[in-house]
């Protein structure tokens, strides 16, 4: 029963109905609160209605029970993004950081951890990391022609040859 109501909730998500959807997680998540799919379900539905600071636990404990593998990665991108949109921007760094640790190929991770390295500042690291994912995944043949000249210069932002 759980699961029918789970794809449900789904659907009605994707169909555009995110409140409803949000309505039938809250529960789900209430009846099943060691259910790490339902809590990360829970934490995108309230994610996608805009209210961040309700998906941080649901993203946490979702994370803490253990999901499957594409899930895990979906929750360490959402839980980051979610930290990095509510000003927490050390929360976020590390929850990337944590996320590359375990997917060090997922180019999103990498994306989402150069808007929070452009939060902290860090502009260089975040370009670089912004650069390197941008030549590693295109099929842009033009820029594909100034990959080695683009990695080169990722490295060295702000150098002046004189």
């Amino acid at each position: 029963m759980k699961e029918v109501k789970l794809l449900k909730a789904i659907e009605l998500r994707k169909s555009g109905q995110k409140e409803e959807s949000n309505q039938i997680l809250q529960k789900l998540a209430d009846e099943y609160p060691t259910d790490a799919i339902i809590q990360y379900q829970c934490a995108w539905s309230f994610d996608v209605l805009g209210q961040e600071i309700a998906a941080v636990p649901f993203y946490e404990k979702a994370i803490a029970l253990g999901l499957p593998e594409e899930d895990l990665q979906g929750a360490y991108i959402g839980l980051g993004s979610t930290y990095r949109t509510l000003g927490e921007y050390e929360k976020s760094h590390h929850t990337f950081l944590k996320g590359l640790q375990l997917f060090p190929r997922n180019r999103a991770i990498h994306v989402f951890h150069a808007m929070t390295l452009y939060n902290l500042e860090r502009h260089e690291e975040a370009m670089k990391r912004l650069l390197t994912s941008l030549v590693e995944t295109t099929n842009d043949e033009e820029l594909k022609s100034y990959e080695k000249a683009i990695r080169f210069y990722s490295q060295q932002l702000n150098r002046i040859w004189s």
